[in-house]
């Protein structure tokens, strides 16, 4: 074995590593959240995850912009919710969706404490998100469509909430790009052609982000 293949395999193992830790302290987290618990450390892994996705990037390439509706399936403890809140502002709503009633629980008091009047929290179902019809600009989720039961049925379910014009967004790990941990993630073969059968059509795929690939879709007109 050549120098430089032992020195990427051992970089592969110690990202491997690395990300493999960040899953561990993220079971953890939820853990706590549906025992009730209210960690305290959520600010550290808020961090974490955002290094590997910065909100920022994330969410200028999916389009949100002050004034703007969106709907986040399975927003969980709110770490991308609060950063969507404050990126539309006062004029602008969040609806934050998640089926884990502690979770949401955590994320309304979270949004208290931070001042965030433009959220409302919703309840769904496993194959509903249950966002009101005609008021989205944008759905949005994030290491959540590998979690989906049943995820043709929930998109087709997203589809009614949107508005004309309105897009999806997806940021989810493509495990092609981490070949040392390929689990917790969907192939963009799978998820585009799973969006299409719901009635989305692609626009374009991000892929500046180092293990996550960001899909845009649209409403296909012929739906």
């Amino acid at each position: 074995m050549s120098p430089g293949t032992s020195s990427r395999s051992r970089s592969c193992r110690n990202r491997s590593s690395r990300f493999g830790r960040r899953s561990l302290a993220l079971v953890f987290l939820l853990a706590g959240l549906a025992a009730g618990v209210r960690p305290a450390a959520y600010g550290e892994l808020d961090k974490e995850l955002n290094s590997r996705q910065p909100p920022d990037k994330v969410l200028a390439a999916a389009g949100v912009r002050p004034g703007m509706a969106v709907g986040e399936v399975g927003a969980g403890w709110g770490r991308y919710t609060v950063e969507i809140a404050r990126r539309v502002g006062p004029a602008g709503r969040v609806y934050a969706n998640d089926i884990d009633r502690s979770a949401l629980g955590f994320l309304r008091e979270r949004c208290r404490k931070e001042n965030l009047a433009n959220v409302d929290i919703i309840v769904g179902g496993v194959k509903d998100p249950r966002f009101p019809a005609g008021t989205l600009d944008l759905a949005f989720m994030i290491n959540t469509y590998h979690h989906l039961d049943d995820p043709v049925a929930l998109l087709r379910n997203v589809r009614p909430a949107l508005k004309p014009g309105g897009t999806l967004v997806i940021v989810e790990k493509d495990p092609e790009r981490s070949p040392g941990n390929p689990h917790h993630g969907t192939t963009r073969n799978t998820l585009v052609r799973q969006a299409g059968e719901a009635g989305f059509e692609l626009v374009r795929v991000e892929t500046f982000l180092e293990l996550d690939n960001i899909y845009i879709f649209r409403l296909a007109p012929d739906r």
